[in-house]
């Protein structure tokens, strides 16, 4: 279902305090709303304001000690903001190389020159940005008897840090149980291993510093505590290196996700997002549907919302600045106002050759898309519209916008040209690398981005740093 954009007037959607609704402004371009006779005044109002928000006001003031704590923030939101939406455009790629690994899936920060990645090839580890040195960490291993039936390995879908920065979540030896690491010692603390998932998780959610949430291809959510008070019991074992201890945990609360069709293929959770301020969890399903619960002691559904566009839909953020999930699926970035679900849905359509949306995040107004096509687009949520490229012919001159999308293309990366790739892809010119990961180091102004052939039996990775 394509988006239709009236001609006039010009749509400004913005977030509304008053009433708490996702509105849609309309202004008419050339009108204006002083009388007549009153255009030296306006202009004057305006260059007034303009100046208000300027740096140079805000430092004078702050030496003054005449702003408050509430205009010292909101200067620092607009300041935040112009970051975000003017960084794209000054970022350059620095390619990192991992060797042989296949396919990076997920990706956090966990200083200012180090991050932690998963793959496809159940390996977890840490990359630094400065020297590109790959430390492994060890994965954890179920408790036997689990270990007899646990599900052959599929790799490394999800990582995540607690707010404190405390501790990490992510995938075990055994994809289907959630592996917790102490920061910044990336120590073993725990494994939920025990009556949990049954398939592999694909999404993690931190609710509070010890409350997790984790999604599975299973098509269930399980809520756990993280809790030296409820591990029932610890186990060793040991390789050539090192002798590793953790304890074993249990879920508190398993859901498996509303089901809306006969085909159970179409119930698995693909992602999930959290809103701390509204402490509401949403789940993105194949099938899609978006699942909203309350997170309390236990999950508490509130509602399932369809989505306009149903096919691939990967990956899920929440914007927090104004209160929208953000979806994104084969061809189109959706947006969802959780507080009228059913009337607005916003869509835009990617137009990356339907490879699909495969990674998600928002800062301020500025949602960065990564794609199946190897590229990076930025879509500003406030004119539901992507970023264009600016372009001047005179040095001196301010850029101005060439109607062109802004598209940041990463390097090919690495490939294996094993048997596979020699029989079936060898007459092929180009193999799009898509950016299954991406993350900020926003005090840096640094983007981390990393993928692999979109192709699921081509071997091969992409890592590269943008600043």
């Amino acid at each position: 279902m394509a988006e239709q954009q009236p001609s006039s007037p010009k749509v400004i959607p913005e977030e509304e305090e008053r009433n708490g609704d996702w509105t849609t402004k309309f202004s008419s371009l050339g009108s204006g709303a002083a009388g007549q006779g009153d255009g030296p005044v306006v202009a004057k109002l305006q260059k007034r304001q303009a100046a208000r928000r300027s740096l140079v006001h805000y430092l004078k003031l702050r030496e003054m000690g005449a702003w408050d704590l509430a205009k010292v923030r909101g200067f620092e939101g607009d300041m935040q903001g112009y970051v975000a939406q003017r960084l794209p455009e000054m970022l350059r790629e620095r390619q990192l190389f991992l060797g042989t690994l296949n396919k990076v899936y997920a990706s956090q920060w966990l200083n200012t020159r180090q991050v932690v990645c998963g793959t496809k090839c159940n390996t977890l580890f840490v990359v630094d940005v400065h020297t590109g040195h790959i430390k492994h960490l060890p994965l954890l291993r179920d408790m036997a008897p689990y270990v007899a039936w646990a599900q052959p390995t599929r790799g490394i879908h999800a990582i995540e840090l607690n707010p404190s920065g405390t501790l990490l979540a992510t995938g075990g030896k055994n994809s289907s149980s959630l592996a917790v690491y102490q920061l910044p010692s990336l120590k073993p603390f725990c494994l939920g291993d025990r009556e949990g998932h049954t398939d592999w998780i694909s999404a993690i959610a931190w609710v509070t510093d010890t409350v997790a949430v984790s999604g599975s291809r299973d098509g269930t959510v399980a809520l756990w505590r993280i809790n030296s008070d409820m591990f029932t019991g610890s186990i060793t074992w040991h390789n050539d290196r090192e002798l590793l201890m953790y304890g074993h945990i249990r879920p508190i609360f398993v859901e498996a996700i509303p089901t809306t069709s006969n085909t159970m293929d179409n119930q698995k959770v693909r992602a999930l997002a959290f809103s701390a301020k509204n402490q509401e969890l949403g789940a993105l399903s194949l099938d899609g549907y978006i699942h909203l619960w309350k997170t309390e002691n236990h999950l508490s559904r509130l509602q399932s919302v369809r989505l306009p566009h149903c096919r691939e839909n990967l990956c899920l953020t929440y914007s927090d600045e104004f209160s929208l999930y953000v979806v994104g699926s084969q061809s189109h970035i959706s947006f969802l106002d959780p507080r009228q679900p059913q009337q607005n849905i916003q869509s835009m359509c990617s137009h990356e050759r339907s490879l699909g949306v495969h990674s998600l995040s928002t800062c301020q107004h500025i949602v960065t898309v990564g794609t199946g096509q190897g590229s990076l687009l930025f879509c500003d949520i406030r004119a539901q519209k992507f970023l264009e490229e600016k372009s001047s012919p005179d040095t001196d001159a301010i850029p101005s916008p060439t109607g062109k999308k802004l598209k940041l293309s990463c390097s090919r990366g690495w490939l294996i040209h094993d048997d596979l790739w020699v029989n079936s892809y060898i007459g092929m010119q180009e193999f799009p690398n898509a950016v299954y990961t991406h993350c900020y180091n926003w005090p840096e102004l640094k983007l981390f981005v990393a993928g692999g052939p979109l192709h699921s039996d081509l071997y091969g990775n992409y890592v590269g740093l943008w600043s």
